[in-house]
């Protein structure tokens, strides 16, 4: 297996497990992965909700956040995480899902709680990408 380093960011509150809400999550746990062992994590602040409380929520033909300004939103959601290629949530709204593939930062909606866990199943291929819980 040649060199291979990756970068999994996972949304969080606690650092140990995967939060359910993309948009509400206080902060990514960030895990550096290199020839499939994890070598680093660190915790980055996440934009969220709470910080574009003050706007208003757009809507776009009833999707959820696919308009413009949705979009402008979750690219500075993902500023921080511009250096993963892997986004870990539980679950996130389509908006958010299509503007971090835009990105280059695969999304990955799991149905598995624990960081780690999840991790490992991204490092050995068995990861499974819960498309239908979008919403």
């Amino acid at each position: 297996m040649e060199n291979k380093t990756i970068n999994i960011a996972a949304v969080t509150d606690d650092g140990l497990t995967i939060s359910q809400h993309f948009g509400r999550a206080a902060f990514y746990e960030v895990l550096f992965v290199e020839n499939g062992k994890v070598v680093k994590r660190e915790r980055r602040e996440k934009l969220g909700h709470n910080n574009f409380a003050q706007e208003e929520h757009h809507h776009s033909d009833g999707e959820h956040g696919l308009d413009e300004h949705s979009h402008s939103k979750h690219v500075s959601m993902a500023e921080a995480i511009k250096d993963c290629q892997i986004l870990l949530a539980r679950g996130m709204g389509n908006g958010a899902y299509q503007s971090m593939s835009q990105l280059n930062i695969k999304p990955v909606v799991t149905d598995i709680k624990n960081i780690d866990e999840a991790v490992q199943a991204v490092i050995n291929g068995s990861i499974v990408d819960h498309t239908e819980k979008l919403h």
